[in-house]
């Protein structure tokens, strides 16, 4: 069993919208994706489990988003995003993913998982690991109760969950 990591909001395939929204630095579609796939690909490996928290691919036909899914490297686990939910849970199996979650999922009793941002205080028995809101500066990247995994945040790779946890901590002190 190796190693666990977070990403979200990678957005494969779309060439004009998320690079103008949100800034990223590529010059187009094809240049963000393989690059989001090299990164991913050094990060993590074979026997590393990625969970992915939403919106994995947008405007691409079923073969490529199994041809992506397919070259990243490791154990993917899809928590569904808003772009993710016109595929269905056998879709997904079949585009290569481990496991697929249409809810938030909850990580070592302490950690929720989702796509959008859920409401979590420091009086809160859980944190929460999210995607969805890009580089909006209305959410911070880290908190005492919260961590966004979104692309724009994380150097377009996955991140250790330790050091997510360790960041978490840190905002605890």
């Amino acid at each position: 069993m190796g190693d666990i990591y977070l990403i979200s909001d990678t957005h494969f395939g779309d060439s004009g919208a998320i690079l103008r929204y949100e800034g990223r630095p590529f010059q187009d579609g094809r240049e963000m994706n393989e690059q989001m796939i090299e990164n991913w690909n050094r990060v993590a490996g074979a026997e590393d489990t990625v969970y992915h928290l939403g919106d994995f691919a947008c405007y691409l036909s079923r073969e490529e988003i199994k041809e992506i899914a397919n070259r990243l490297n490791g154990r993917k686990i899809l928590i569904a995003g808003n772009h993710d939910r016109m595929f269905t849970t056998r879709d997904w199996l079949d585009f290569g993913f481990d496991e697929v979650y249409f809810l938030p999922a909850v990580l070592e009793d302490f950690y929720i998982l989702s796509h959008e941002p859920v409401y979590v205080n420091i009086n809160s028995p859980y944190a929460n690991i999210f995607g969805h809101v890009h580089g909006n500066p209305m959410y911070q990247d880290v908190s005492a109760r919260s961590f966004c995994a979104c692309v724009e945040r994380i150097g377009y790779a996955p991140v250790p969950f330790e050091s997510v946890k360790q960041a978490i901590l840190d905002q605890n002190r």
